[in-house]
């Protein structure tokens, strides 16, 4: 069977035009596994008031990190599958989980190319009902609708992964090189609470205490917490840092839920009032730099810094299009194409 690969990143607006960003936002917040609520109570908040009022402000956000190339997320995502497509021997396609690059044109263009077996890669590292979730229930129902015979394998939550941990390691540590700060802030996309909860398989294990995350349970395999929390551990251990010179975060929660806690900008400033001159951070939940890398930490976190005190405020890129991580994936897809995701 001819194999081919669809990379699969969260997506943008065709513009930062307001009405672009409307559309965008309508897909992205209405998805169930985003918003979990019953489809009325979704409608009554997405369409009778987020979209009436969150438009304007994301797209005066978005304008201040749009590159002439177009959306930074999509450009940096077309980089890395042209990178990847030099060094593959199987066609490397492109999606988004929102907006007009979508994951049914993705797999036509690789069916196209006569493409009978495909692997679906999620570009990220943990797993969350939000993210990987909504890309692997989407891509099949597609499939089922659209494309019977096609096989589709999806590549499972990376977090953990030796060589994964490495590119990661080694490309923080680079960028902080010659660089001096005092506290390295880990820094992860927020869920709310209860997504962690419907994702534990065994309805018991995870509390969101202080022990669950770090007591082993089959739970982990699609707990975002602790996916999240064990990359930290993972490259503190791999850089050597000492303890409390580093910490775990979320950013970018919506509504009034309860989400993941401490939140990025809390700690922002807390680190700032208890002294923190010299501060660094790194969003390991992004693999491509986007809006929440580039304007909500790169920005507004600076800013929050320095208005509590704090002096240099470094952020390190995500992996992109880096060429350690290129050679990552391509090596993890050169292996799938000689033996099968379900035999690794």
């Amino acid at each position: 069977m001819k194999k081919g690969v669809l990379l699969v990143n969260l997506g943008s607006p065709d513009s930062p035009d307001p009405k672009d960003v409307k559309t965008y936002l309508g897909e992205f917040l209405m998805d169930e596994r985003v918003i979990d609520v019953p489809l009325w109570a979704r409608n009554l908040l997405v369409k009778g008031i987020i979209l009436n009022t969150r438009p304007k402000a994301s797209a005066k956000a978005y304008k201040k990190i749009w590159w002439e190339e177009g959306s930074p997320l999509i450009v940096i995502s077309e980089r890395l599958q042209g990178k990847l497509q030099t060094q593959v021997d199987v066609p490397v396609a492109l999606a988004m989980r929102y907006g007009s690059m979508t994951i049914k044109k993705g797999l036509q263009e690789l069916v196209d190319k006569g493409v009978e077996e495909v692997l679906l890669f999620p570009l990220y590292p943990q797993f969350a009902m939000a993210t990987t979730e909504t890309i692997t229930v989407l891509a099949e129902e597609i499939r089922k609708t659209d494309f019977p015979n096609l096989k589709i394998e999806s590549v499972p939550a990376f977090y953990n992964k030796p060589d994964y941990i490495s590119v990661l390691s080694n490309s923080i540590k680079h960028h902080l090189q010659d660089k001096a700060y005092q506290h390295l802030l880990f820094s992860y996309h927020g869920v709310p609470e209860r997504h962690i909860r419907k994702s534990d398989i065994t309805k018991s294990h995870c509390k969101i205490d202080g022990s669950c995350c770090a007591t082993p349970s089959k739970a982990h395999e699609f707990c975002y917490r602790h996916q999240c929390k064990e990359v930290t551990r993972l490259v503190a251990e791999a850089l050597q840092l000492k303890e409390g010179t580093y910490s775990t975060s979320f950013q970018s929660r919506l509504g009034f839920d309860p989400w993941l806690q401490p939140y990025t900008d809390r700690t922002i400033e807390r680190l700032g009032k208890e002294g923190i001159k010299n501060m660094a951070i790194v969003t390991p939940a992004f693999v491509s730099d986007c809006l929440e890398t580039l304007e909500e930490i790169a920005m507004e976190g600076e800013e929050i810094f320095h208005e509590v005190g704090g002096k240099t405020f470094t952020t390190i890129p995500c992996l992109n299009d880096d060429k350690a991580f290129v050679d990552l994936l391509s090596n993890w897809i050169q292996n799938w194409v000689e033996v099968p995701v379900a035999a690794q």
